[in-house]
């Protein structure tokens, strides 16, 4: 294991689960064998909001949603001390991931989302695909 701090998107890990075998899903796997998953209580507060939501019910049970929160849990690493507010993104919900990153020293953060992916490099964190992810990190 390599001392990897990595940040994921929502997204990516809500694709993850929905999607087994899938970029999101490797990246997820490759991003728990290789270092430590980041995650704040805001992420973690959307992960659990999305995750809950009823359009998801037609793909996969809430209860394997649910266990699939509590797994995920035993792999993240939580940083409790997000000290400096960030206002660079151009979605302000997307904030957060940023201040996750600087507050816990990410070397990356995992991401479709073009609100964040256009900010690449940020403060030396890289922002990446989940594809690029797979292809080019260790």
């Amino acid at each position: 294991m390599t001392n990897l701090r990595i940040v994921i998107d929502v997204n990516i890990i809500i694709s993850a689960l929905l999607f087994p075998h899938s970029k999101p899903d490797l990246a997820l796997q490759k991003a728990q064998d290789t270092g430590e998953i980041l995650m704040s209580f805001p992420v973690w507060t959307e992960l659990e909001n999305v995750i809950a939501r009823p359009k998801f019910n037609r793909y996969i049970q809430l209860e394997k949603r649910e266990q699939f929160l509590r797994d995920l849990y035993q792999t993240i690493t939580p940083i409790n001390n997000i000290l400096e507010k960030i206002t660079d993104c151009r979605d302000p919900k997307d904030n957060k991931y940023l201040e996750l990153a600087i507050a816990g020293s990410a070397q990356y953060i995992i991401t479709g989302d073009n609100d964040l992916l256009v900010l690449n490099p940020f403060r030396e964190i890289k922002i990446i695909k989940p594809d690029e992810f797979l292809l080019n990190v260790c």
